[in-house]
């Protein structure tokens, strides 16, 4: 999972995979039979897995949209930093550079992409604001966090999930209080 989150699909060859793993050859082929696209694709669906997690964490323990936004931005600064940022999204790098090679990649990254999208509106919805509108600002949510952490990385600074975190919160307070 690490080496397609840091690498890409592309950079991450099969050898270096089995070499980081410690396996036999023999074995990625054994639990793998579809091989690279296959491993990938279920590198991607544990990746999404463990985001999801994160975010349903970070949700249910915040009072509002301010705290909650606050505290997923400052979990990606902080892997960013951690990394010398060499760490973004655990999807993004391969659904960039596979999915449209790759049925099995593609969905997997799509079905990443959605179990966040289900998560964030479900949050939104838990703050007052109407299905139909929390569904369109989670899609407004998880683009503007894709967005700051590609930027974040180009700029090797995290000043972009700040201004974004910043601006999400402010959107998502507004929107709420209009229901209120």
């Amino acid at each position: 999972m690490e080496l397609f989150r840091r690498q890409g699909y592309h950079a991450t060859g099969v050898n270096q995979v089995l070499a980081e793993a410690e396996a036999p050859r023999g074995s990625l082929y054994f639990h793998f039979p579809g091989g690279k696209q296959q491993l990938a694709a279920e590198a991607v669906e544990a990746s999404g897995r463990q985001v999801a997690e994160l975010l349903a964490a970070v949700l249910a323990e915040a009072s509002g949209p301010r705290e909650a936004v606050a505290a997923m931005m400052a979990h990606f600064a902080h892997a960013l930093e951690e990394s010398d940022f060499s760490r973004g999204c655990p999807v993004a790098t391969v659904a960039l550079e596979a999915s449209a090679d790759s049925p099995d990649v593609r969905s997997a990254c799509d079905g990443a992409y959605g179990t966040w999208l289900v998560g964030l509106t479900a949050a939104f919805t838990g703050w007052g604001i109407p299905a139909a509108r929390a569904e369109e600002l989670a899609v407004i949510a998880l683009s503007m966090l894709e967005g700051a952490l590609l930027l974040c990385k180009v700029q090797r600074d995290v000043a972009a999930l700040r201004t974004v975190g910043d601006q999400l919160a402010d959107l998502l307070e507004r929107v709420r209080a209009e229901q209120a």
